[in-house]
C-alpha cells in the first residue's frame, strides 16, 4: 500500500510502538489519526508532525478504559474524516507492578480484557462501514506472544485473579476476533491481520514491568509497517506473526466454536448484540 494521502487510525499512538508506527507514516506522506489518553502529548505530537512538513496529523482524546469514550471516538473520527483506509488497534494495558490486583474498566469489565480487546472489538465495528468504503484497506491488530485460553466460565476473573493471565487471554481474544473478522470480510478487499510486534520492547509499558529490554520500539515498529505496507498483505489475510515471521497462535484461536463463543460474548457487553 502507497500511504501517501491515505488516512490512517493508530490507537495508543502517543508513547512507545504507537508513536513510532505514527511517525513513519507521517514522513510517508499519510494522514495520521493519533489516538491517547494524554491530551498534552497527544496535541504535541500532532503540532510535531505537523511542523515537520510531511503527513498530516489530528489528535483525539479518549480512555478506552470507557465504552462509552470509545463510542465518542469513533464519532468524532468519523465526523472529521471521510476515509480510513488503515485502523491498527494498538493501545493496550501491560501487566504493570499493580499485575494481581483486579481492576475493573468504568463499565464493569476486567481491565485488561476491557482496555487490550473489547475497546479495539467496538472501535472496529464502529469504524468498518467506513473502512468498508476506504476500500483496499487493512486492519492491524497488535496483539503478543503471551497467551492463554479464555475460560469462558471466569472471563472476567473474579474467581481466581492473576494478572499475567488477565493479559495473556486478552491478547488471545485479538487474534480470535483477527480470524473471525477476515473471514467475515473476504472477498471485501480489506485485510484483517495480527502480530506480536516484538519482545520487551524499549517502552514505557516495560520499563515500568522493570524488566530489561530485549527489542527496540523500531524493531516493532518494522514489522507493524510490514503488514501496512507489503503488497502481499493487500491479499492475504487472517493471519498471525510473531514479528516479521508468520506463526502458529494459541490452539483456542483455531476453533471455530470458542471463536463463535467469544464473538456473542463480545458483541453482547459492547452492545453490539
Amino acid at each position: 500500500m502507497d500511504v501517501d494521502g491515505k488516512t490512517v487510525l493508530i490507537t495508543g499512538s502517543t508513547d512507545g510502538l504507537g508513536r513510532a508506527v505514527a511517525w513513519r507514516l507521517a514522513n510517508m506522506g499519510a494522514h495520521v489519526l493519533l489516538h491517547g489518553r494524554s491530551r498534552e502529548r497527544g496535541e504535541a505530537l500532532r503540532d510535531e508532525i505537523r511542523a515537520a512538513g510531511k503527513g498530516k496529523a489530528d489528535y483525539y482524546h479518549a480512555d478506552l478504559a470507557s465504552l462509552a469514550e470509545v463510542r465518542n471516538l469513533a464519532k468524532a473520527v468519523l465526523q472529521d474524516n471521510g476515509h480510513i483506509h488503515v485502523l491498527v488497534n494498538n493501545a493496550g494495558l501491560g501487566s504493570g507492578p499493580d499485575v494481581n490486583r483486579r481492576a475493573t474498566s468504568a463499565d464493569g469489565h476486567e481491565l485488561r480484557f476491557a482496555v487490550n480487546y473489547l475497546s479495539g472489538f467496538l472501535l472496529t465495528y464502529l469504524l468498518l462501514p467506513t473502512i468498508l468504503k476506504s476500500a483496499p484497506a487493512r486492519i492491524i491488530n497488535v496483539s503478543s506472544l503471551g497467551q492463554q485460553a479464555i475460560e469462558f466460565d471466569d472471563v472476567m476473573l473474579e474467581r481466581a485473579y492473576d494478572g499475567g493471565r488477565a493479559y495473556r487471554q486478552s491478547k488471545l481474544a485479538q487474534i480470535m476476533f483477527t480470524f473471525d473478522l477476515a473471514e467475515e470480510l473476504k472477498g471485501k478487499d480489506v485485510t484483517v491481520n495480527c502480530l506480536h510486534p516484538s519482545t520487551f520492547m524499549d517502552t514505557t509499558m516495560v520499563r515500568l514491568n522493570n524488566v530489561p529490554p530485549m527489542s527496540t520500539v523500531d524493531q516493532g515498529a518494522d514489522a507493524v509497517m510490514n503488514l501496512i505496507v507489503a503488497d502481499e498483505f493487500g491479499r492475504r489475510s487472517g493471519l498471525y506473526f510473531n514479528v516479521m515471521d508468520e506463526a502458529r497462535a494459541n490452539e483456542q484461536a483455531y476453533d471455530a466454536a470458542a471463536r463463535a463463543r467469544l464473538r456473542e460474548l463480545s458483541k453482547r457487553l459492547t452492545g453490539l448484540a
